[in-house]
C-alpha cells in the first residue's frame, strides 16, 4: 500500500527535474528575451538566497513563500517565453534525460564488471594460497 504514494512522489520528482532542465535550456536559448532571463535569475536567486521575506527555518510557512515564488516565476516564464522555444527546450530536456539514463546504466555495468572480476581474482588468489598451504604440509 505504501509503495503507491512513493511511486507517485518519484514520478513527480522526475517531472520536476525535467521541468528544471526545460527552463535551464530556455534560459540559455537565444530566442529568449532578456526580461525572461532576468525573471528566471531573480526567481532562482530568491530561492537560494539566505535573506527571504519569511525564513525557511519556520516550519511549513517558511517554505510556502518559496513555493509561491517558484509557482509565480514558472507561470510568468510560461507566458513570456515563446511556445516554440519551450517545445524545443522540452525535446532537449527529454534527450538529456535519455543520455543520463544511458550513462547511469553504463556506469552500473562498469561497476558490476569490476566487482565480478575483483571477486574472481580474490577467489583465485585464495585458492592458490590454500593449494600452496596444503602442498607444504
Amino acid at each position: 500500500m505504501k509503495a503507491l504514494p512513493l511511486r507517485i512522489l518519484e514520478r513527480q520528482a522526475r517531472r520536476l527535474h525535467r521541468e528544471a532542465h526545460v527552463y535551464y535550456f530556455a534560459f540559455r536559448h537565444p530566442g529568449v528575451r532578456w526580461h525572461a532571463r532576468l525573471l528566471a535569475a531573480c526567481t532562482v536567486a530568491y530561492l537560494l538566497s539566505p535573506v527571504q521575506l519569511i525564513p525557511s527555518f519556520i516550519p511549513f510557512i517558511g517554505f510556502l513563500d518559496d513555493a509561491l515564488v517558484l509557482f509565480l516565476g514558472v507561470k510568468l516564464l510560461q507566458r513570456i517565453i515563446p511556445a516554440e522555444v519551450l517545445t524545443e527546450c522540452r525535446r532537449l530536456a527529454e534527450a538529456a534525460e535519455i543520455r543520463e539514463k544511458d550513462k547511469i546504466q553504463s556506469t552500473a555495468a562498469v561497476i558490476t564488471s569490476i566487482t565480478v572480476v575483483s571477486l574472481w581474482l580474490l577467489a583465485a588468489i585464495a585458492t592458490c594460497a590454500l593449494t600452496v598451504r596444503f602442498i607444504r604440509r
